[in-house]
């Protein structure tokens, strides 16, 4: 009876749930690569070493994350990029830019038919056209829209960490769990009587 109480004692004593992963992200930010680094638990990796690697291996640079977990670097071959991080504790990420996005960031990719850039207007509207604005519009509508982006892309990863397959599984197999405990202390009393 004993071991009984001990088992269903340590069923209802809340553990602290300390397992985390990493989240790792590269994505095309203008003329270079944006990426991000942190844990599933919120914590952006803050200061921390991402080196880059080529396709064979070569180490093609390094860059620092900021304060918010991201980093800039810009690719100078059009080839794939695994981006590294050793963040302690055993936690390792590496993320990968194919060669095609790398290219495409560079210019180098196969040029795709667009639309005539002009436009003109029937009904009195202005309209302004990509090609109307200057580089250094660009580059500060390019930065806004990566400011406003980051949150969401922050949420989105903590939300399918927070709802994952592995996560839903376990609150069954511990609501089973539960549940067999209840039978197994049904059936000795039954036993006993």
């Amino acid at each position: 009876m004993k071991h009984l109480i001990l088992i269903v004692s340590l069923v209802f004593v809340p553990l602290p749930a300390l397992a985390h992963k990493v989240i790792a992200g590269v994505f095309p930010a203008g003329d270079a690569i944006e990426g991000e680094l942190g844990f599933s638990n919120g914590d952006m990796a803050v200061d921390q070493d991402v080196i880059v690697y080529g396709p064979d291996g070569t180490e093609l640079g390094r860059t620092i994350t900021d304060a918010d977990g991201f980093f800039l670097y810009k690719p100078t071959n059009p080839v794939a990029h695994t981006f590294t991080a050793d963040l302690g504790a055993g936690h390792v990420a590496k993320v990968i830019m194919p060669a095609e996005e790398v290219a495409e960031i560079l210019g180098v990719a196969a040029e795709v038919e667009h639309a005539p850039d002009v436009v003109s207007p029937t009904d009195g509207t202005a309209i302004v056209t990509v090609a109307s604005l200057s580089d250094e519009e660009r580059q500060t509508i390019a930065q806004a829209v990566r400011d406003e982006l980051r949150p969401l892309r922050r949420e989105i990863a903590a939300y399918r960490e927070k709802n994952d397959m592995q996560g839903i599984l376990g609150g069954i197999g511990y609501i089973i769990g539960l549940f067999g405990i209840g039978f197994y202390i049904a059936a000795r009393k039954k036993m006993s009587a």
